[in-house]
């Protein structure tokens, strides 16, 4: 089967969403209750829900789903784990910071790759651009609510309140 550049992109894509969702799912579980309100959990939700998007256009687009790059994505995000954090048992309070910078990133990401889509549904009828348009609105949300608990972590963390 032939590989456009377009569903590499799109695949690459994937891998990175579903190396989001893991992260998103376990920052809810480990730091769920110090973020309050059930805002991580819904931040994994919605996470989610975006990367079944993409899997939905990608289909749209007849762009196969390659799985090696997906079992690669999903090993990536474990081996991330493995980090110097200044602990070795325990859960360091550096990995509260330093994973809620890597969602936002990603999250940045994500939006990136809407906007690309979003101007290819200008020549493509089969994306949807005001479903494209609530995704990237979303995304833009995603990254205020990151940069919220991100400055909260990092000013607990090293003592110091920053510019948001």
């Amino acid at each position: 089967m032939t590989r456009t550049l377009l569903g590499i992109y799109l695949n690459d894509h994937l891998t990175g969403a579903m190396a989001g969702v893991e992260l998103a799912r376990r920052l809810a579980r480990t730091e769920g209750e110090w973020a309050g309100g059930g805002k991580l959990e819904r931040l994994a939700e919605e996470i989610a829900r975006d990367r079944d998007a993409l899997v939905d256009m990608m289909a749209a687009l007849g762009e196969p789903v390659r799985r090696l790059e997906l079992g690669m994505g999903r090993l990536l995000e474990k081996l991330g784990r493995f980090k110097p954090n200044g602990k070795v048992v325990s859960r360091s309070p550096l990995s509260r910071v330093v994973e809620l910078e890597g969602m936002r990133i990603g999250v940045e990401g994500k939006i990136a790759g809407w906007r690309t889509l979003r101007a290819r549904a200008a020549v493509d009828s089969r994306l949807d651009i005001e479903r494209l348009d609530e995704l990237i609105a979303s995304g833009r949300s995603q990254v205020t609510r990151l940069e919220r608990l991100r400055v909260r972590a990092a000013a607990e963390l090293f003592g110091a309140a920053e510019n948001g």
